[in-house]
């Protein structure tokens, strides 16, 4: 059954680049593994389904790194835009696919590393390697955990999964619901800790976030950040951003591609200016910033005084709002957030304002320039929730 399902996505990957990622890139996934692994080095295996959960992973490894120095670590993701987008980290030894999910592939996999622990994120269950790391008695750690009542393990006929999840030594969960559910099929070894995200994301405060091309943008006017935006979120947006006066945007779009980039700018009526095109132009003369690179949007929000995050406009998933949440100012979004839990918190503390349309996204952005106090409210509730939710980490490596 693997074995054709190998052979479907094969013949998928002509058709689409992503699937064609998916398959190429476990090409010759053992034999690559074998030159670089050192086998008389230790390994922590750290499973993170894609990006996002990699992201997750960062205080994980940074805790390990500290209290395991001596330790080599080893990255898997199952998705191509986690290792596509994380080849290199200077907390990572090794990024490798995760090989699909056979007996087979799970022993080879775990023979090459032969893994001190294993630390799966949030989700990503494989009952193959799961089986096969508690056979070997292997320490297994699920981390920021979310368990649903929808899924098999808590359905008559997901025994079979159910069993797998006694590879783990013990559940760190994100939420009292999850660990509810455990305890339910017999899983009392779990922890509610919260999501390290907020661990990842508290720690940003403590970096270097100047850069110095914003504050020759910025100057002393009201700057609005628009991270991770897709053509649904620029269409609440551009009304408001063309009749605007004294206030700056920095607009990170989430596909960066040129023609995605220039038919954004084609839409705004007001200067604007490419991060690509900043070399030798005056940028306090421009009222738009727009990112047409990666890497710089978690500093940015740090000199932002509003944020909005986009993916919930349209269906594509709301973006991080926990990143300009850390910065203590008000987040606004689109309405189609209801998988995203920290989202909903949030909106119910008021530190976050969800809009349906582009005249509800002018109302709530007049609000916050015209009225000082009621933004700095707003953007201490959100500050706040990140600091009281902080703690997964410490717990984590209490119990290590």
């Amino acid at each position: 059954m693997v074995k054709l399902s190998g052979v479907v996505l094969k013949s998928a990957g002509k058709f689409s680049p992503k699937l064609k990622d998916f398959t190429e890139g476990r090409k010759d996934l053992f034999s690559k593994l074998e030159q670089n692994i050192d086998p008389e080095a230790e390994h922590i295996w750290i499973h993170a389904a894609s990006l996002g959960e990699f992201e997750m992973a960062v205080p994980v490894l940074m805790m390990l790194k500290e209290k395991y120095p001596r330790t080599k670590t080893l990255v898997s993701f199952f998705s191509p835009s986690g290792y596509n987008n994380k080849k290199k980290h200077p907390l990572v030894d090794h990024f490798t696919y995760l090989p699909l999910d056979t007996k087979e592939n799970a022993q080879k996999f775990l023979e090459i590393i032969q893994p001190k622990m294993a630390f799966f994120i949030k989700y990503d269950f494989w009952p193959n390697f799961l089986n096969e790391l508690k056979e070997r008695q292997i320490r297994t750690f699920l981390v920021s955990g979310v368990f649903r009542k929808d899924q098999a393990f808590f359905k008559p006929y997901g025994k079979w999964m159910k069993k797998s999840l006694q590879a783990f030594e013990h559940f760190f969960v994100q939420n009292e619901e999850s660990r509810y559910l455990l305890n339910s099929i017999g899983f009392d070894n779990v922890t509610v800790s919260g999501d390290t995200r907020f661990d990842r994301v508290a720690a940003q405060l403590e970096a270097d976030n100047r850069i110095d091309f914003i504050d020759d943008f910025k100057q002393d006017k009201l700057l609005i950040v628009c991270g991770s935006t897709w053509p649904e979120d620029e269409d609440l947006m551009v009304k408001f951003i063309n009749s605007s006066v004294n206030i700056k945007f920095i607009i990170a779009p989430h596909e960066i591609k040129t023609e995605k980039v220039e038919k954004l700018r084609s839409k705004l009526k007001i200067p604007t200016v490419n991060y690509s095109e900043k070399e030798g132009v005056d940028l306090k003369d421009y009222s738009v910033l727009i990112l047409d690179t990666i890497g710089l949007l978690g500093r940015a929000y740090s000199y932002a005084d509003i944020a909005y995050v986009g993916g919930a406009a349209g269906t594509t998933g709301l973006h991080n709002i926990l990143e300009p949440a850390t910065f203590g100012i008000p987040i606004v979004i689109g309405e189609n957030f209801s998988k995203f839990p920290e989202a909903e918190k949030l909106r119910q503390l008021a530190g976050l304002y969800s809009v349906k349309n582009s005249d509800e996204f002018s109302a709530i952005m007049t609000k916050f320039y015209t009225n000082s106090e009621f933004r700095q409210k707003t953007g201490m509730i959100a500050g706040h929730f990140i600091n009281s939710n902080t703690g997964a980490i410490r717990m984590l490596q209490e119990y290590l």
